[in-house]
Parts: structure tokens; sequence; C-alpha cells
């Protein structure tokens, strides 16, 4: 294996390799991007990610093949959908790093290889000369660091800002002679979005736009949608979601979830916690006084504003991040040699559909972001509209490495995209999910084409089927239209199709982590 990946390398890597640069978030919806524009752009602008656009491409049609935090990283490591790297759900012994991953491919090709914040895989990073990673999820105050030795090391501050410094000091202390592949991960904006405190009040007096499907019914579609447990109404936690606490309320029952603590308080140093009761105490204070004179859908207009409020002050941190890490490449000579992409993880719900998380093959969280700049390839300012998904980071990589894509990759490099030459280029996606758990989605399969969605739910036996162009909230499903039989056959068709190309298992008897 090695001797093939060294003639592999050697045949391949004709120019200087460039570095590459991956900057990566968890649960960052398009919405919250001012460069994809939409009704949050001028409250909530991310000029950094934005600046990487204009200098770059920024990708309006790129999707997740799962849409949960640890099968999308497993996907981007190995250039396969879920059924076939083995990481299928979020639970189990971790991705199976003996099969072929990028850090391992890149390692062995000349790169010095660095993955630092949330990993989210379970197992230890492999391919890697150097990590330091967030167990789990991770904490956003003061949070706790993985060693390479095995160690567990406290670090006080705001996560997202400790990830940058940890990634730049290592960007600084790296074999100089070598190109570099550092993946910089965030575990911002992932639930409980907890902001930094110099961020807490960026958003006070401002209304955030209420999405149209806030108050969603869940009706003309599959049962199970009405049984999720993920709806700002009915499952956002008040102390672990809304920051309000118990000791706060006067002994006052808020109606509805109150399951957790305020997990990041906790966590907090006694002048980090004077700093935030300063903010959220009076707020929570006038919420508790008011409450009993609110209408129901008073009380979920105001959680969806402490959500809001909190998720986007959450990305300012991450938007921050990403302009030093500009800065730095800037100023150390690194800009014109190093390919440079934003993404994330999946997409999130903004309180659409009613809803705070993902996993639904919906566009909200199957939709994710995607901005690269890659020097001497990407026309500044360009949106290229073909449908990419995360199986196609790794093949990109390799592609730009000058290292031989191996043939159990399923994903495709973007590079054609990128220089207008995308002839033949897929014109269909396949998605899963596998995971019947947290928040109540049942597994369900699906293909996607430029105008319409198909996808399938074993549980219940039920196809569900949207037009995306007509009807792009996906608020009713037209399979069982007769005037879209001709639709339904075509995209069952594909979805099989798909299925035997992707070697996909029987939907019923998918088994793995």
């Amino acid at each position: 294996m090695k001797l093939l990946t060294f003639l592999a390398c050697a045949s391949l890597a004709q120019a200087k390799q460039p570095n590459i640069l991956f900057l990566f978030s968890d649960d960052h919806a398009l919405r919250s991007i001012s460069a994809y524009g939409g009704d949050l752009a001028k409250i909530a602008p991310t000029p950094n990610i934005d600046r990487l656009a204009a200098t770059g491409a920024i990708f309006e049609n790129s999707f997740c093949g799962n849409s949960i935090c640890g099968p999308s990283r497993a996907t981007i490591m190995t250039g396969k959908h879920s059924h076939k790297n083995g990481f299928l759900r979020n639970t189990g012994k971790g991705l199976d790093q003996s099969q072929w991953t990028l850090s391992k491919a890149l390692n062995g090709c000349g790169y010095s290889t660095a993955v630092i914040g949330k990993w989210h895989l379970v197992s230890d990073p492999i391919g890697f000369d150097y990590w330091e990673i967030l167990p789990g999820q991770g904490n956003y105050y003061n949070p706790i660091f993985k060693q390479m030795d095995g160690s567990i090391k406290k670090f006080n501050g705001y996560c997202t800002d400790i990830t940058t410094d940890k990634a730049i000091k290592w960007l600084d202390t790296r074999d100089k002679k070598k190109p570099f592949f550092l993946m910089c991960q965030h575990k911002a904006p992932h639930r409980t979005f907890a902001p930094a405190l110099r961020h807490l009040e960026a958003f006070d007096g401002v209304t955030i736009p209420e999405p149209p499907t806030l108050f969603d019914d869940y009706q003309k579609r599959s049962g199970t949608l009405a049984k999720n447990e993920m709806e700002i109404d009915r499952h956002f936690d008040w102390a672990y979601d809304a920051k309000v606490r118990k000791d706060e309320r006067n002994g006052i029952k808020l109606p509805g979830p109150d399951r957790y603590p305020t997990v990041e308080y906790r966590r907090m140093t006694k002048p980090q916690k004077i700093r935030w009761d300063a903010h959220f105490g009076p707020e929570n204070r006038a919420f508790i006084e008011k409450m009993p004179t609110m209408t129901h859908k008073d009380i979920v207009r105001w959680k969806y504003q402490r959500y809001m409020k909190n998720y986007l002050a959450t990305v300012k941190a991450v938007d921050e991040s990403v302009g030093r890490m500009l800065d730095y490449l800037d100023k150390n000579g690194l800009t014109k040699n190093t390919i440079v992409v934003y993404a994330s993880d999946q997409g999130f719900y903004l309180g659409e559909h009613g809803w705070y998380d993902k996993r639904w093959m919906f566009e909200e969280s199957f939709k994710m972001p995607f901005a690269i700049r890659w020097p001497g390839v990407t026309e500044p300012g360009s949106r290229p509209k073909e449908m990419i998904q995360n199986i196609d980071y790794a093949p990109t990589f390799l592609e730009a490495a000058g290292v031989a894509i191996p043939p159990e990759i399923q994903g495709n490099s973007i590079l054609p995209t990128l220089q207008g030459n995308a002839k033949g280029w897929r014109k269909s996606l396949y998605y899963s999910y596998y995971e019947k758990g947290e928040h109540n989605v049942p597994q369900h399969f699906g293909v996607r084409t430029e105008t319409h969605k198909l996808f399938y739910l074993p549980e219940t036996n039920e196809w569900q089927l949207f037009d995306l162009i007509k009807d792009p909230q996906e608020l009713k499903s037209v399979h069982d239209n007769p005037s879209y039989s001709k639709v339904r056959k075509q995209l069952t068709k594909e979805f099989h199709r798909l299925r035997e190309h992707y070697e996909a298992p029987p939907m019923k008897m998918a088994k793995g982590s």
C-alpha cells in the first residue's frame, strides 16, 4: 500500500503542492451567511466568510449525504457515503480508520497534517502529524481538549477563539519545508448556541424576521413530521437552550420542556458569570413577569427570538475566526499557494418548520455552505450552480495535491465545476439518514434533482415527493397526485439507480456503527 501511494505521488505531483486550509463549523445554516443573501444578510453579516467568497467561489447547491455531525465528518474523511464508510450514526465504536482516509493519503504524499477542534468521530485521529481535539461535542466555555498522548487539558476562554489560537500556533510551528493540510474545526454554532461574552449584545434591539413556516402544522405530508422532537415550541428547553435558569424564575413554572441545566453557565468562572448575568438577567426577569399574560404564540415567538439572537451571535465568533485565518495567510505570504475552504457538516433549521435542529432531508439541513478560494483556479466572486456533496471534498483535495484518487471513493473532484467545464456533472443526489434516537426523526432515504425531491420512510412505508420549483418550502407532498405520475416514476427509477450505483444496502437492514 505504501509503495502504491509513493508511486501515485511521484507520478502525479509535478507542480508545487498547494497548502490546504479547511475551515469547518458545525450546524451552520446558509440563511445565516450573508454571502448567500436572504433576510438575515443585513441584520447579521458575515464579512469574513463573505471575503472568502468574494475572492473565490461560493456554491449555490452544496449538500450533505447524511445530515448529522459524525456521519458527515466521516464522509469528508473517506469520500464515501455513510453505508460504505461504516459510520451511520453518532453512536458506536467510531470511524474505522483502517480504511482509506484523506489524512493518511495526504500525509503519505508529503503533507504536514493537523486537525484541531471538533472531531466527533469517537476514535482518535489517524494520519495526522498533530491533533488536539474536543472530546465528544465539546464545550463553549473553558473547554477541555484531548491531547495526542491521551491526556486531557482545560483551557480558559471561549472555544472558538481557543481553537483558532491553536490552529495559528500549529501553523507557526509546523515543518515549513512541507505543504500543509490543516483542519480547523469549530464546535460552533452547534447547540447550545452560547455566544462569546463580547457578542452577547450583538442583537439587542433587533427583531429577527420569522420564517413563514415557523408555525408549520405538518399537514399534507407524512404523519412522522408531527412526531418530531425538535420544535422551538414543544422541545426547546428553557434552561439548556433558552438560557432561562431555574434559579431566576421566582418559583414560576414555564410552559414546555425544562429537562436540562444551563450547561455552559456551570462551566464559567465567576467573572464570566457576572458578565453573562448582566446580559441575560434583566431580559429573563422581564419575560418571567410578562409571561402569564402572553399567548401561546407570543411565547413561541419569544423563544424564537432568543434562539436566533444566540445562534447568530455564536456565528460572529466563527466569522471572526475565518478572518483571523485569512489574515494569517496574507501576513505570512501563504495566500497565493493555499486553497481555503469554508464549510459546515450540514445546514440547520432556523425556525423553518418550527425547528431548531437538522436530520430531515428538507432543504434547510440538507443544504450546507461551501466556499472555496483556489488561487489560479477559482474566479473571484463566482457562484457555481452544480450540485456538489461532501463525498466530493476528498477527491478535490487529492486532485489539488496531485494524488491519485482511489477507486473506492464515491465522490468527484469539483475542479471541473470551478473551471466552467462541468459537462456530464451529476444531475441528482443521494441522501440517507439512519439514526432513530434524539429528536425522533425516522430513517429516510431519498433522491434530489434540480427540480424535485423524493424520499422514502421505511418505518411507515411512505413516499414523499416535493416540487422544489412550485413548493420551495416543501409544504405539500405530491407523491399521490396523478399529474406527477411521470415525475414520480422518473425519480423512483433514479432513486434505485443511485442506490445501486453507491452500493447501498437494503433500507430495512442497514447496519453499522
